[in-house]
């Protein structure tokens, strides 16, 4: 089912599963001609919408592109600032940056590596126009916390659900998907180290059908008329270029596959929650080990398996022990404010001006993102992993955490 194996000296971080669905669906365009944005797409877009429960979805390419549009149609300009969190892909930030605007990083819940709610309200100033929230590794934020600061600042909440497809929150007595959206605009990442796979690729989720309107003008170069209808004319149509959009397309290709991984989504889902719930298991007496958690109010997709090292622990002996394995391993997420990227590149932590790092890169008021940077690995977990082999990784991060 996979689309790459587990050799025996060597376990993958991730592998995406891939098998003769996807290989029928891909032959689909192929067979048809049809291969840029097209049917696929549009089919892909009305399917994803029903599973998050979104009025509009729409693909792009990347979840950097979905992003950069959803700042954009928020109204995101140069000289505003956005609340979000350095602890994040670098993406986060950079889409913040190609629209003129300040990021400001505010620090993390360590029991969730998602933005602390209590410490939003602090960063807000009169430059603020939104806030970029991140489901981080596929947890979800508290978002009623975050879209009531929102709402009574008059703020828009992107969130940043690279990660997240098929993750939940409760909301009263119910359980809704992450991407509804519960703030106003959603942007999903298809990267093959996601949930689910088009190689590469996003998706936009809003309620807002104006903005939806924009994204496909703004996808396809600002073109009057798609492709799809023009071709499908009975008579000539010549389209006109009335805003500079960009060229942020998904291809035929790409939604072929991402429409079989969608069908596919709820047994990917199962085999990841068993696989976390395994390795809370085996994981269990490892001292000082610190084993990722769901908040009672929320349900991950297991995107990844982050755990956070004992105190004695050092963070490459570890890896490198894993590695000497065979096993691959990951570093805890990025910091962004800590990158040489953003040595020159204004941000802000807090309301306070962080436009230059300390001699090391830190911020002290972004202590908790550094330590989870420092001090958390993530090891294997993919629908395709074997029980032997995690047997195999949970020995090799025990034995590695004693040393």
């Amino acid at each position: 089912m996979m689309a790459a194996s587990a050799v025996a000296t060597r376990i993958p971080i991730t592998a995406p599963w891939l098998g003769d669905d996807e290989m029928t669906a891909v032959a689909r365009p192929l067979t048809s001609g049809w291969l840029t944005q097209g049917p696929e797409v549009a089919a892909f877009e009305r399917e994803f919408a029903a599973y998050v429960g979104a009025p509009h979805a729409c693909a792009v390419s990347n979840c950097t592109t979905a992003l950069h549009l959803a700042l954009l149609a928020v109204g995101v300009s140069p000289g505003d600032e956005v609340i979000t969190v350095s602890h994040s892909f670098i993406a986060t930030a950079n889409a913040i940056r190609y629209c003129g605007a300040t990021p400001v990083f505010v620090d993390i819940d360590p029991a969730t590596f998602n933005i602390d709610a209590s410490l939003i309200k602090q960063a807000i100033t009169d430059r603020t126009r939104a806030i970029l929230c991140v489901h981080q590794l596929g947890m979800p934020c508290d978002m009623p916390a975050i879209v009531a600061i929102a709402r009574r600042h008059g703020l828009k909440v992107i969130e940043d659900a690279a990660c997240a497809i098929g993750s939940a929150i409760k909301v009263g007595d119910r359980w809704e998907p992450i991407g509804k959206p519960h703030g106003d605009v959603a942007c999903f990442s298809f990267h093959p180290r996601k949930v689910i796979t088009t190689g590469d690729g996003g998706m936009i989720t809003t309620t807002n059908a104006e903005w939806d309107a924009r994204f496909r003008l703004w996808r396809q170069h600002g073109m009057s008329v798609p492709d799809t209808a023009r071709h499908g004319t009975s008579t000539v149509v010549f389209e006109t270029y009335d805003i500079v959009g960009f060229n942020y397309r998904m291809t035929d290709l790409q939604a072929a596959v991402g429409r079989a991984q969608l069908r596919r989504l709820p047994e990917i889902l199962e085999r990841r929650r068993q696989l976390a719930c395994r390795y809370a298991a085996l994981l269990a007496d490892v001292s000082g080990l610190r084993l990722p958690t769901e908040p009672s109010w929320a349900r991950t997709n297991w995107q990844s398996y982050c755990v956070g090292l004992p105190e004695h622990s050092n963070q490459r002996q570890v890896m490198q022990a894993l590695l000497d394995q065979g096993i691959a391993s990951k570093r805890g997420v990025m910091c962004t404010h800590r990158s040489p990227a953003y040595a020159e590149v204004p941000w802000k932590c807090n309301s306070m001006e962080r436009g230059r790092r300390h001699e090391d890169g830190s911020c002290e008021a972004l202590g908790n993102s550094e330590h989870a940077e420092d001090r958390s690995v993530m090891i294997p977990l993919y629908p395709g992993l074997s029980d032997g082999d995690q047997n195999r990784i949970a020995a090799g991060i025990a034995g590695a955490c004693r040393a």
